[in-house]
């Protein structure tokens, strides 16, 4: 695990009894997403980015996100933790689903593994609470996500902030800060799967 940047942020979305600052393990799945979550969440908490997409394929497409999520580390001055890229082990993880439809059991199968991963690194760090940007794109269902940051804040014992960020326009919000910054924004989820099908008319997951 490496560490790529730090500084310091204040947060607190909510009212707390003590007066320290909630820490959060946000999981970034592209700067894209990225940028618009942790400009709505630098103010409330202190947040750390995790990059874990084992997912991504190719490795040149991995290290082009990572690129940008650095930029949007670096212009909220937010630490970042770089998880591993091991692609082998998440084909491994998702074995005999390959050719599942795009937004079926496959994806559920990719977030299980993403959540899981940030998870345990929050408990690890003592972290209040995590989240992912995931939920930013239109194409994720929000219920699925949802239900897996509850199974997990069950299993590992830290909160699960569950906040559906597509909503009052984050979508939108998110391309039009994308677009200010010129930052990269891909044209697929990230594995050859998603690749192969680009955007395809399928079931919601």
């Amino acid at each position: 695990m490496i560490i790529l940047a730090a500084a310091f942020v204040k947060g607190g979305i909510w009212e707390h009894k003590d007066k320290r600052n909630p820490r959060l393990l946000l999981h970034i799945c592209c700067a894209g997403c990225g940028v618009y979550v942790s400009s709505l969440l630098q103010k409330n908490y202190k947040i750390v980015l995790y990059y874990y997409n084992p997912n991504m394929h190719p490795k040149a497409e991995y290290k082009k996100r990572l690129k940008e999520v650095v930029r949007v580390a670096k212009k909220y001055k937010l630490e970042l933790i770089l998880g591993p890229h091991s692609h082998d082990k998440w084909l491994e993880k998702i074995r005999g689903m390959e050719n599942e439809p795009e937004r079926g059991i496959r994806c559920e199968a990719c977030f299980r593994d993403r959540l899981e991963k940030t998870v345990q690194v929050a408990k690890k760090r003592n972290f209040d609470f995590f989240t992912t940007t995931l939920t930013v794109s239109p194409h994720k269902n929000f219920d699925i996500i949802k239900n897996i940051g509850f199974d997990m804040e069950k299993k590992y014992g830290v909160r699960f902030l569950c906040q559906d960020f597509k909503k009052d326009g984050g979508f939108q919000k998110s391309i039009k800060l994308s677009k200010e910054l010129d930052l990269y924004r891909q044209n697929y989820c990230g594995c050859e799967f998603s690749r192969q099908v680009g955007k395809p008319k399928m079931k919601s997951l």
